[in-house]
Parts: C-alpha cells; structure tokens; sequence
C-alpha cells in the first residue's frame, strides 16, 4: 500500500492571518515541501544571513524539505521569520582578533611551527612538506 508520506494539509500558520495548505506536522512544526514557502515572509539562516539578518533566538516557525536525487536523500531545513529576524552583530575589534588567532592556527604547521599560508588538512594538521618527509623517512626505515 504506498500513500503520501506527507499528504497536503488546510491548518493555520504563524505568518498568516489565514489557513494555508502545508504537509502537516514535522516535530511539531509545520512542514512545507519545496515551492510553497512565501519567500517575503520565511527564510532559512543562510538566507537571512545573506540580508544581514539572524534568528535572534527565535524558534524556527517552519520545516522546509525537499529530495536530493543525486544524494537519494530528503533534506530539511529550519524557516525563520522574517520580521522577527535581528540585525547581525557588528565585527568588534576583540572578535576580529580572535577571528584571525583560530584562522592563524589553522595554517600553522603542527611538526615545523611556521605559517604556510594555506589551511592545513584537519587529520594531520602538517604542511606538505613535513607530512612527505615523514612518508619518505618511513618508506626508508621499513626497507632497510
């Protein structure tokens, strides 16, 4: 027996004085399928971001899903609103330092200590050099 996993739905919304049609429930929220978010009033954090807003500890009004063919995946995604959405904090001199310290640790070399300008792998946080040198040294010592 195959049915509709998320059949359509007529239930009132936050974003709107009157009942929309949405997929039902999804953890308690209303779950929206691609296309019939209203884009003027729902937004995902990238999205708000991207217009220089943030949450601003609010809790998400909506689930956005859709499949990934490529992936054989559904994804979901939170929705916010948009006009209880807040400014994003500005870059503050402390924030920026801080900022620069995690990313100059990120291209300091673990084995050599120097800055290579480049961000290392995470796995072994070694510049090339010194992660080939110890494959070589290693090749060498199981040959001999």
């Amino acid at each position: 027996m195959s049915g509709r996993r998320y059949p359509w739905d007529l239930r009132p919304v936050p974003w709107s004085d009157q009942p929309e049609f949405t997929r039902g429930m999804f953890e308690g929220v209303v779950l929206l399928s691609w296309g019939i978010a209203p884009r003027d009033k729902l937004a995902t954090r990238r999205q708000l971001r991207a217009m220089g807003l943030r949450p601003g500890g609010q809790d998400p009004v909506a689930v956005l899903y859709f499949r990934n063919r490529a992936a054989c995946k559904k994804v979901f995604a939170n929705l916010y609103l948009i006009s209880e959405a807040k400014p994003v904090r500005p870059m503050t001199a402390a924030r920026r330092a801080a900022l620069d310290k995690a990313l100059a640790a990120r291209r300091t070399c673990r084995t050599c200590g120097r800055d290579v300008g480049y961000y290392m792998p995470t796995s072994t946080r070694e510049c090339w050099e010194c992660e080939n040198s110890e494959d070589t040294e290693q090749g060498a010592g199981v040959a001999a």
